[in-house]
């Protein structure tokens, strides 16, 4: 049974929230349809759990990106600089 790649060792910068909607999605397909063994399923879900993280940090910067533009002062939409806080 082929192993789960661990995303943290890939690269340390972030991975865009398409990819790691892929990947996730090709876990929980792995891991429903029985291919991982049990050691396998721990590191797959370890790695869902970080991939589920990454996408909840991508929507909630684009959502503040959004209130950005929506609150902008002369009430015309523009983009605003806009840096995501570090956790």
């Amino acid at each position: 049974m082929p192993k789960t790649k661990n995303i943290a060792a890939e690269s340390e910068a972030p991975v865009d929230f398409e990819q790691s909607l892929r990947k996730l999605e090709e876990i929980v397909r792995k891991m429903e349809q029985g291919e991982l063994t049990l050691e396998s399923s721990l590191e797959a879900f370890e790695e869902g759990v970080k991939l589920t993280r990454n996408c909840q940090t991508a929507l909630q910067n684009a959502e503040q990106k959004v209130n950005i533009l929506m609150k902008n002062s002369d009430g015309e939409l523009s983009t605003t600089g806009f840096t995501p806080d570090k956790d």
